[in-house]
């Protein structure tokens, strides 16, 4: 496996839903840092740009630049609206599945496409994409996606990314492609599966194959993707458990603090030496938030760091800039809250929910939100009999989960991220009852680089401050 073309310092963070914005990856791109966009429900995102009236023309002047002008144009002619919504619903995008439709892999490849492309334009800087491994379904596609528009680097956490070496490797050829699919209850195998030549309908010449980082929390882990060159990544990012998002669980049974989070201990810290002696590059993650914290990482062999909050909080992050001024504004005063919720995701995983008046985290909010699962990314592939896969999520309906073979108590406090998320970018639904969906935020425990910064940049920062307060530079 070739060795990496650039080693940066500083990985700004993958945050979803479009947190990590193409404008916020193209900003520290042009720094010579890897700015990174999300793949998260991008798919909507894209669709749901082009429903507002695409005001800036951005994705269309990218969908002009897709290499298959047909499928570009079914995609803008599906969900372009000159004139925006006028606060109508957004028309639903296919949900996850694990036999698309053609519309479904169209909007996956292209949205991806749309993405990357934007974060690339007009600099030669590079852009990385970040999938979450538990979306398993979409990976192919949008995988495929960010490399027609040149990717440099895929970055995969949320569980354990052992096949996307060799999927890139097919990808980068136009090759057939299957992933393992986790199914509950099943009694086969499932995959998802991916034909470029079948979709493209065209010869097109080799794509480049980008650099994969696997995103893991433990040394073993990472010890074990090592051993085996179809398994074997090309660096690893090493993220502990005070990072924004999910958290990988505490090891051994989970135990709560008298706040109701998560007590995480020893076990749960990485051993930093046997990463290292691996011999691939890695990056930490997770209360990595100054320049000391880069000095210490590189300290213990690491390349550098993967920053999320400070790129959240800067001007060019896709947040609803209402949303982060109050974050801000919480982060003055020092009230700024973020807890670490176990319930929280209906993935069962950790999410680090910041608790702020407006949002989900109010529990009157939380119980107000009619319950339903409409984008469906969370979703669990389950077994109703041999060869016949449904769909379950703890956050639809009580009834309705329970019906499909859920388990009561993993009903409790779960909120629907998906539409949170979507929420904190702008593009929340509005449902024909008229209920609006509310944000969900999301941030890091450790608020030290962002609190810091604020003495230089009380109005807030962009990426470029927020990297030369990272890396001690002058601008």
């Amino acid at each position: 496996m070739e060795a990496l073309k650039l080693q940066p310092t500083v990985i700004q963070g993958g945050m979803g839903v479009a947190v990590s914005s193409w404008q916020l990856a193209r900003a520290v791109s042009k720094t010579g840092q890897l700015g990174v966009v999300s793949g998260t429900a991008i798919d909507a995102v894209v669709a749901r740009r082009l429903q507002e009236g695409d005001p800036t023309g951005d994705v269309r002047r990218a969908l002009d630049h897709f290499p298959l002008p047909a499928i570009a144009e079914r995609v803008r002619n599906k969900y372009f609206r000159p004139d925006g919504t006028h606060d109508e619903p957004y028309i639903p995008v296919p949900k996850l599945s694990l036999k698309p439709t053609s519309d479904a892999l169209e909007l996956w490849v292209v949205s991806n496409f749309v993405e990357v492309w934007l974060a690339k334009e007009g600099h030669d800087g590079i852009v990385g994409i970040n999938f979450l491994e538990k979306i398993q379904m979409a990976t192919p596609s949008a995988a495929y996606g960010a490399m027609l528009a040149g990717v440099d680097y895929i970055l995969m956490g949320a569980g354990i990314p052992s096949e996307l070496p060799h999927l890139l490797n097919l990808l980068s050829e136009h090759k057939d492609v299957a992933i393992k699919v986790d199914v509950d209850d099943a009694t086969t195998t499932y995959t998802a599966n991916f034909h470029p030549r079948t979709f493209t309908e065209v010869e097109l010449p080799p794509l480049s194959r980008p650099q994969f980082l696997a995103i893991v929390s433990a040394h073993v882990l990472a010890i074990y993707l090592a051993k085996d060159e179809l398994t074997k990544p090309d660096g690893f990012i090493i993220e502990g458990f005070t990072a924004g998002g999910h958290n990988a669980p505490p090891r051994g049974a989970m135990m709560l603090d008298g706040d109701g989070q998560p007590i995480f201990g020893p076990r749960d810290e990485p051993d930093l030496a046997k990463v290292a002696k691996i011999g691939l590059p890695f990056w930490l993650a997770g209360g990595q938030s100054t320049h000391e914290h880069i000095l210490a990482a590189q300290a213990v062999g690491a390349q550098g760091v993967q920053v999320g909050t400070l790129f959240s909080l800067c001007k060019e992050s896709g947040l609803l800039p209402t949303l982060r001024d109050e974050m801000i504004e919480h982060l003055k005063a020092g009230d700024l809250v973020v807890r670490t919720d176990p319930f929280a995701s209906p993935t069962g995983f950790p999410f680090k929910v910041v608790t702020m008046p407006g949002t989900l985290s109010d529990p009157t909010l939380y119980e107000d939100r009619p319950r339903l699962c409409d984008l469906g990314y969370l979703r669990v592939p389950y077994e109703r009999s041999p060869g016949v896969v449904g769909y379950r999520c703890a956050s639809e309906p009580k009834h309705v989960f329970i019906r499909k073979g859920g388990v009561e108590s993993e009903l409790t406090d779960r909120k629907c991220l998906c539409n949170g998320l979507m929420a904190n970018i702008g593009l929340g639904q509005q449902r024909g009852d008229g209920y609006v969906e509310q944000p969900l935020l999301t941030l890091g425990a450790d608020l030290t680089g962002a609190q810091d910064l604020l003495k230089s940049h009380p109005d807030g920062w962009s990426a470029t401050e927020a990297l030369a307060y990272l890396l001690k530079v002058e601008q």
